[in-house]
């Protein structure tokens, strides 16, 4: 029996150079051949195939891709490798494995390789295409019905699936009709129809009547289409109706104001010298999240739709307690300056020291007037007025905000505050102290003092007939003496000569009078209440000089008329002889 059955073995070994009858590499009937005729068979048909597209479909769309756009490409020497092992091995065994292989085939796969960034371009093309988020289900309001929106699944292309799919068929050279299936996730919204069944009944109950609100003295009806604006219905993903929203903070933002009474803060009141604190006083408000979740119970109840109002005490931000506990009892200094100018930089003196006024500063704080009077602009009230550029007057938005600084600036030198930033005119201007005048500019020059004492201090600004006043009020008491300064001239004023063809040579007019540049100096010390030495300080300016403007005559004289008899005649100084005395600004 062994006999016969190496016999057989044998009778269908063949040659170990040629492939087994039946074997099949990607699709291909190879067997019979030698190695090197199955690898030129095999790339000659891929070749044939590589460049034609194969369809494949996902969630019924149709993407055509051939192995080129992939770059897909079989290893066809690995596979014949493969396939000869399959079918070798000595004598009567390789005879048997053979004649497995005739009666019932080996199909071999290549291994594949594929351009990854091709690979995954296509998929996202595909993904773009096939994905989908799938969509909750959601209550929308149509005028005062409430319609349900089913939820819709969503779609996912499986990617490594997919991956797998596209090369493993774009690397068979056997194919098939019809379009090749991609693998596609199906995903379940988080909400669905069913779920939000019972809410939907709950939102056409709350559109189904009015509401009544019901305070201490007085009741609000509610209509429909009131609580359709404020009742917030649930979407993506949510499963609750709330009164919420938008419109529904604006309502009870403008409601409260009916219902509640604003409390009152602390503040402070000056009389002269002297400082007493106005005491704080509670108001009421409503209680808006109370009161939303109580709409929400009448409303969807079919039965009781009253709401009492939850009214709550509201709290002082300052209360009489604190503004005592700040220790601002007194003036600490004060200073004025006087009108000067167009009505508008009037106008705009007075809005600065207007909105400067009841500023407080605490312990180790600053003061900065920028910060406390704001961007000047014509949408807030200020006009264009007169300023300082360098050496030259222009006018601008805000004009005369330089005057408010230096009154502050002033106030905070008799307070004996410390200063930290001051930034002078750049030309002397007599009307202010010497050597103690401020400019600002929004918003790169500011003044700005710093509260260096252990109290609170507040910065009250007056409106006054002929000026304008701003004064400091704190817990301590300085003393405050001050030189009277010097100043000493540093140049001559620059000169600019403009010819004026309407003047006679030789004659000049001073156009603007111009100044010399000058430096001075001024010195503060600062004594504390008990006369204790603090510090004191030397403030040093320097002025740049105004430039005098001369118009020199460049008009020819006319020769003298002669009389009758060649004499000189009289005549009339020309009318341009006749100057008009400069303007000053």
């Amino acid at each position: 029996m062994l006999v016969v059955v190496l016999l057989v073995g044998l009778a269908f070994a063949g040659s170990s150079a040629e492939l087994a009858e039946g074997t099949r590499i990607a699709g291909v009937d190879v067997g019979g051949m030698t190695r090197s005729q199955a690898i030129a068979k095999l790339q000659e048909d891929f070749g044939q195939v590589s460049g034609d597209p194969i369809e494949f479909v996902a969630a019924g769309t149709t993407f055509p891709l051939a192995a080129d756009q992939l770059g897909v490409q079989p290893d066809w020497r690995g596979a014949v490798a493969a396939a000869a092992r399959t079918s070798g091995g000595f004598g009567p065994f390789r005879g048997f494995r053979r004649l497995h292989t005739r009666f019932f085939g080996a199909e071999v796969l290549p291994p594949l390789a594929v351009s990854n960034a091709a690979l995954e371009y296509a998929l996202d093309q595909i993904s773009e295409q096939v994905d989908r988020e799938s969509r909750s289900a959601a209550l929308v309001r149509r005028g005062l019905r409430i319609v349900v929106v089913p939820e819709r699944r969503g779609l996912r292309l499986e990617r490594e699936a997919a991956a797998e799919a596209l090369v493993r068929t774009l690397g068979s050279i056997d194919r098939t009709e019809g379009a090749a299936a991609l693998p596609v996730r199906s995903t379940a919204p988080p909400v669905t129809a069913q779920m939000i069944a019972p809410v939907a009944r709950r939102a056409r109950i709350a559109l189904s009547g009015p509401v009544f609100l019901r305070g201490e003295s007085r009741s609000w009806r509610l209509p429909r289409t009131r609580i359709a604006e404020l009742l917030s219905l649930p979407r993506d993903g949510a499963t609750r109706l709330a009164i919420a929203g938008p419109r529904a903070d604006d309502y009870f933002r403008s409601f409260s104001k009916r219902v509640g009474k604003p409390p009152v803060d602390a503040t402070f009141a000056v009389t002269g010298e002297s400082v007493r604190v106005v005491p704080a006083r509670p108001g009421t408000e409503l209680d808006i999240p109370a009161t939303a979740r109580a709409l929400l119970r009448a409303a969807t109840s079919p039965t009781s739709r009253v709401v009492r109002l939850s009214v709550v005490e509201a709290t002082p931000e300052r209360s009489t307690a604190e503004a005592r506990a700040m220790g601002i009892e007194h003036a600490m200094g004060s200073y004025k300056t006087y009108n000067a100018g167009t009505t508008d930089r009037i106008t705009n003196l007075r809005l600065g020291v207007t909105l400067l006024d009841g500023t407080l500063v605490p312990p180790g704080g600053t003061f900065s007037l920028n910060g406390a009077i704001g961007e000047r602009t014509a949408e807030r009230g200020f006009r264009p007025a007169p300023v300082i550029i360098g050496t030259e007057y222009a006018e601008e938005v805000g004009g005369g905000t330089s005057q408010v600084a230096t009154t502050v600036f002033n106030a905070a030198w008799e307070a004996g505050l410390k200063i930290t930033e001051r930034n002078p005119h750049a030309l002397y201007i007599s009307r202010y102290p010497l050597g103690r005048d401020a400019t600002v500019y929004w918003p790169s020059l500011d003044l700005k003092f710093e509260n260096d004492t252990e109290s609170w201090v507040l910065v009250k600004g007056f409106v006054e007939s002929d000026g304008v006043r701003v004064s400091i009020y704190g817990g301590e008491r300085r003393r405050v003496e001050s030189s009277p300064g010097t100043m000493a001239v540093t140049g001559g004023a620059p000169v600019k000569r403009v010819k004026d063809p309407t003047l006679l040579k030789g004659k000049t007019v001073v156009e603007e009078e111009g100044s010399v540049p000058s430096r001075t100096s001024v010195t503060r010390t600062i004594y504390a209440g008990d006369g204790e030495l603090l510090r004191t300080e030397t403030w040093n300016t320097s002025y740049k000089g105004q430039t005098r403007v001369v118009r020199v005559g460049t008009k020819p004289k006319k020769p003298p008329v002669k009389g009758a008899d060649g004499a000189p005649g009289k005549t009339k100084p020309p009318a341009d002889d006749a100057v008009t005395p400069p303007v000053q600004p």
